[in-house]
């Protein structure tokens, strides 16, 4: 077997998806499901039907009153591109002959450390969608949208350019002695009733799940009005409050599923962050489409998957991530790339509200 028969790009998009700790599902996944589209251009519509208009009255043969479309916009731009790659020189493939002629019990400990070392490249690849999904749904002090700045190249989407969603949707709480780190006069289950209210005021959706960090978690569990609805409901005066306890309390009070997500990346600079950030609550109706992610064309798959050439393979991993073998041939180097075009779309954001809890 030779070095572009093992490292083919079909190999490795086999071994990422085989391996178990890639099947650990991403949260926005399931929010924002994937979708294909051809080229750069992607375009929605923002807005939402919210609460029926009733008809205006009429003479008989008059004609119609046409309605103004109000509530909705649409959003027109081209989704970011991104790209990196791994190579394998002419001393690893040295190692990797040396491994294949042996009986040793270490060479698969040295193909997988190889493989490893590609997967990683299909793995930063997801990466991107769920952090761009995650800046969405829990915005930065209530700006709408995504930023992602490294390797000299800077995309930043405005998801709300005229700050309609801010002013109606972002909730900040403003009282200091209402924040949920003041355990003994926060009101978490008030708060998150009113943004119910709100959102079900002026769409006709009732959120009923709420995502937040084990941080943000933890300070809900402290309120003493968490633990007085508790103990109100419960006759066992020593109760003992569990994570459990308090996600059944939410269910029955408020009707309120709580995700609490705790999912972790590395960012360009290697440093670690959570995806979804503390002091933030996010509440949306499940039954609700927010939106899509949607993948484009990558050059390597435009002009590479399907063509028979000796220097450079291309296949997909998932909906549009596309894994590149090329060879070169002096000195022989194995390059293998990942590349993706992908963006989020937001139509149902009018159905979110967000919480700055602390």
């Amino acid at each position: 077997m030779n070095l572009t028969e093992l490292f083919s790009p079909e190999a490795v998009s086999a071994a990422f998806i085989e391996d178990p700790s890639n099947k650990q599902p991403f949260l926005g996944a399931g929010l924002f499901p994937e979708r294909k589209k051809a080229g750069l251009d992607l375009s929605w519509i923002k807005g939402t039907r919210g609460l029926p208009i009733s008809l205006k009255p009429s003479n008989f043969d008059a004609k119609a009153t046409f309605r103004d479309r109000i509530g909705v916009s649409k959003i027109e731009t081209e989704m970011p591109f991104f790209r990196e790659g791994y190579h394998i020189n002419e001393k690893d493939r040295q190692e990797i002959l040396k491994a294949q002629d042996s009986n040793s019990p270490f060479v698969q400990a040295v193909l997988d450390n190889i493989y490893h070392d590609i997967d990683d490249l299909v793995a930063g690849a997801y990466v991107v969608p769920e952090r761009m999904r995650m800046q969405l749904l829990a915005p930065d002090s209530g700006n709408a949208g995504i930023h992602i700045s490294a390797n000299g190249v800077d995309y930043t989407y405005n998801y709300d350019p005229d700050g309609s969603w801010k002013a109606s949707n972002y909730v900040p709480i403003a009282d200091s002695a209402k924040l949920w780190n003041v355990a003994a006069t926060a009101t978490p289950i008030t708060d998150i009733e009113a943004v119910q209210d709100t959102i079900e005021n002026a769409t006709g959706s009732r959120p009923n799940t709420a995502i937040m960090s084990r941080a943000t978690f933890n300070m809900l569990m402290a309120s003493k009005q968490v633990h007085d609805a508790i103990l109100a409901q419960n006759p066992v005066a020593n109760i003992f409050i569990t994570p459990s306890i308090v996600k059944q309390a939410f269910s029955q009070i408020l009707g309120v599923s709580i995700i609490v997500y705790t999912k972790k990346f590395r960012d360009e600079s290697k440093a670690v962050h959570a995806y979804y950030p503390d002091k933030y609550v996010t509440l949306f109706d499940s039954g609700v489409s927010l939106g899509s992610t949607y993948y484009g064309t990558t050059p390597e798959e435009a002009d590479l998957m399907g063509k028979s050439t000796p220097q450079a393979k291309t296949s997909l991993v998932g909906t549009g991530i596309a894994v590149t073998q090329i060879l070169q041939p002096h000195p022989v180097n194995l390059e293998t790339i990942a590349s993706e075009i992908v963006l989020p779309s937001y139509e149902g954001m009018n159905t979110v509200g967000v919480m700055k809890v602390a």
